[in-house]
């Protein structure tokens, strides 16, 4: 019996989305529309922006690297309390490659590196 492939979940910042289009199905995972991006600029399969910080939780970051444990738990604890708003993600992932787009500049400190850490662990479920 062949070992069952993992999930793919690619990152890539919405910016260089625009140059260069993502694989598989992509969706926006940040709360608001990123500044400077025209939104025909983006081919995208969805905007969950409920998937997304709440706004308090995402003002309280800034996205500040000193605060990133912090962050991450409370973004678990946001994501754990609306089950219902990963659906159409995981959906997709089960479906074949998935790219969440962020608008952060720092690709390390940033809610899609969480969001994705978070849908492999149900996507495995």
């Amino acid at each position: 019996m062949a070992a069952e492939k993992p999930p793919r979940i690619d990152l890539c910042r919405v910016h260089d989305a625009v140059h260069d289009p993502p694989r598989g199905r992509v969706f926006l995972v940040d709360r608001l529309w990123p500044r400077g991006v025209r939104k025909e600029a983006l081919s995208l399969d969805g905007w969950p922006k409920e998937a997304a910080p709440s706004n308090e939780l995402r003002k309280w970051f800034g996205h500040d690297p000193a605060k990133w444990d912090e962050f991450r738990r409370r973004y678990v604890a946001e994501l754990e309390s609306r089950p219902e708003a990963l659906d159409p993600l995981l959906e997709a992932v089960r479906q074949g490659p998935v790219t969440l787009l962020y608008g952060a500049k720092d690709p390390e400190h940033n809610q899609a590196v969480v969001l994705r850490d978070h849908l492999l662990e149900h996507a495995r479920r």
